[in-house]
């Protein structure tokens, strides 16, 4: 197993003790990522909170020389999950295209960081 650990996590990796990813085999396994802006801080618009989880993502990807047309398996994990399905699926929509990953959505009424709405774990392929 190897962690995946871009320099901006490091603190994250270093306070909390898990990696932000693992490649494990032929498979990367990322931890949920949640949308926080580069001073660790959680915006209050939804909208914006999914696009930055997004792109934290897309730069875990990236530090394992991946893109989102690896990823094979979605879950998130939401805080008013009703509420704020129609807004996360546009923001998913821009991030991830066909052919679509597998994805399981779960609304929780909470998360680790105070006033995240939505913590998202992706599992990619590794190619050979």
């Amino acid at each position: 197993m190897k962690e995946v650990i871009p320099s901006w996590m490091q603190p994250i990796y270093d306070g909390f003790h898990f990696a932000p990813a693992v490649i494990d085999g032929d498979y990367l396994r990322c931890s949920g990522m949640i949308g926080l802006r580069p001073d660790l801080s959680v915006p209050e618009d939804p909208k914006e909170q999914f696009t930055l989880a997004f792109e934290n993502l897309r730069g875990l990807l990236t530090e394992a020389g991946l893109t989102f047309a690896d990823v094979v398996e979605m879950s998130s994990y939401h805080v008013g999950l009703r509420a704020h399905m129609q807004a996360f699926g546009e923001v998913k929509d821009g991030f991830m295209s066909a052919p679509h990953a597998a994805w399981t959505a779960v609304g929780v009424s909470e998360l680790a960081v105070p006033g995240a709405l939505v913590e998202i774990q992706v599992t990619a392929r590794v190619p050979r």
